[in-house]
């Protein structure tokens, strides 16, 4: 899809020309026609689109509630692997200890949180479509979120765990995630890339955030009353985000199905694959760190401290993606950080279960770290750009869905393939997550 921006909207469009104030652009609260988007190879005409003005207030608060909506939808995401190295411990208070042995199970829980945050997409989109005020889907995320961790320390059984720290908070999170993410690139053009960087970067910071609380909180008050904890602080930080939500800058409905014509596209095709598989292989390490990182030798504590470090760096690293997509190119820059995730898991980690080495282990959670975070950043941005922003919201829509199948894939299958969790069981995790990330590498390149 190729996107033409009118001579007369450069200045509402590109953010180093933006406005203080829709008074000084002369609109007030009127609607500017904005854009023609010509939706080539995805539609089968033109369509002319007129788009609410840009203000650097409203980008400033598109930025600032997306990246907190991030900080805690995938932040909580993040931090699973040290909610598992709790429920698998031999001091778990929550689980039979039949139970806490049951490590692909009890993956499960996490991943089906975090697939249904992404593969939720595939209703919350047409709902968005359909539904006059946003608020009330994103208000009924906040409170399923925290319903989810409120029942979830009650739970006695694995399956109580699947149905509300999995279920529960994952439906939650995807209301409250699509409804602010999907318009955050419509107010970006010229630096769309380092603006979702700095979005998605939010990942990395939840994590690195929330990762050393939870773990402190589980030693101090136990992990039901950790849970408890979660519940409320999801309430006080996620409220006023979902209640102040900003709105598509498009005044028409956009489509939120694929049409045929897309769905043929060999770019498409290889997308979608790329997308299940980066997402299968990505949560792998992020959700057997603290565990492996027991396994090693080092504490729980300095466990959850290791996927810290890594969410922070992840962070960092999303940003620099962002900006160095701006500058090289997004699918270049794409291509790099997705190979290189995949070269560091089969060569730092492979290599620390072989030797046994503390050191490689270390020299991995930076690395990858570094890496991993490339994808997150840029796919969404290389999106509008093959794609167009007629049919940002349909194709996003739907790669996020498999993303979120990806997810569930990924884990249990790596838990399963573990088994007991001894050093040597890791050898073919390693491997299986490998494989992952070097096919969809293989996609990214093809695309």
């Amino acid at each position: 899809m190729a996107t033409t921006v009118m001579e007369m909207a450069r200045n509402a469009q590109h953010p180093g020309n933006i406005v203080d104030s829709e008074e000084e652009a002369g609109v007030s609260r009127h609607l500017s026609p904005s854009m023609t988007v010509l939706s080539g190879s995805a539609q089968s005409e033109n369509v002319t689109q007129q788009l609410r003005p840009v203000t650097r207030r409203r980008q400033i608060h598109v930025l600032l509630s997306s990246f907190l909506t991030i900080c805690i939808t995938i932040g909580f995401n993040q931090c699973y692997g040290v909610f598992q190295s709790s429920y698998v411990s031999d001091e778990s208070t929550m689980l039979s200890r039949a139970e806490a042995k049951d490590g692909a199970l009890i993956a499960l829980v996490g991943t089906l949180g975090a697939g249904l945050t992404w593969g939720g997409s595939i209703v919350i989109n047409p709902s968005m479509a359909r539904t006059r005020d946003r608020r009330y889907i994103t208000v009924s995320g906040v409170i399923l979120m925290s319903l989810g961790f409120a029942l979830a320390s009650l739970a006695t059984r694995i399956w109580h765990l699947l149905l509300t720290q999995g279920l529960l908070y994952g439906i939650g999170s995807s209301m409250m995630y699509f409804p602010i993410l999907s318009v955050a690139p419509e107010y970006f053009d010229q630096h769309r890339g380092s603006a979702m960087g700095f979005v998605l970067s939010g990942a990395g910071v939840g994590g690195l955030v929330l990762s050393p609380i939870i773990r402190l909180l589980i030693a101090k008050i136990s992990i039901r009353w950790t849970l408890r904890f979660l519940c409320f602080l999801n309430l006080v930080l996620s409220l006023p985000i979902a209640l102040t939500i900003a709105p598509s800058r498009f005044t028409s409905r956009r489509p939120t199905h694929i049409d045929i014509s897309t769905a043929r596209r060999p770019t498409f095709l290889l997308s979608t694959v790329a997308a299940f598989l980066q997402a299968s292989g990505n949560l792998v390490p992020l959700t057997f760190l603290p565990e492996y990182s027991t396994v090693l030798g080092y504490s729980a504590g300095f466990g959850a401290v290791l996927l810290a470090i890594n969410n922070g760096i992840n962070s960092a690293s999303r940003i620099v993606a962002g900006a160095a997509g701006d500058r090289l190119g997004r699918q270049n820059t794409l291509i790099f950080t997705v190979v290189c995730s995949a070269i560091t898991v089969c060569s730092f980690w492979l290599t620390s279960v072989a030797n046994e080495s503390k050191p490689l282990w270390l020299a991995f959670v930076v690395f990858y770290g570094i890496f991993a975070g490339g994808y997150n950043a840029l796919f969404p941005t290389t999106i509008a750009e093959v794609f167009g922003m007629q049919a940002y919201a349909s194709v996003n829509g739907f790669i996020y869905f498999i993303r979120g199948m990806g997810s569930l894939f990924g884990s249990p299958v790596g838990g399963a393939i573990l088994g007991n969790s001894v050093l040597a069981n890791y050898r073919n995790v390693v491997w299986f997550d490998s494989a992952l990330l070097f096919g969809a590498s293989l996609c990214v390149i093809g695309s």
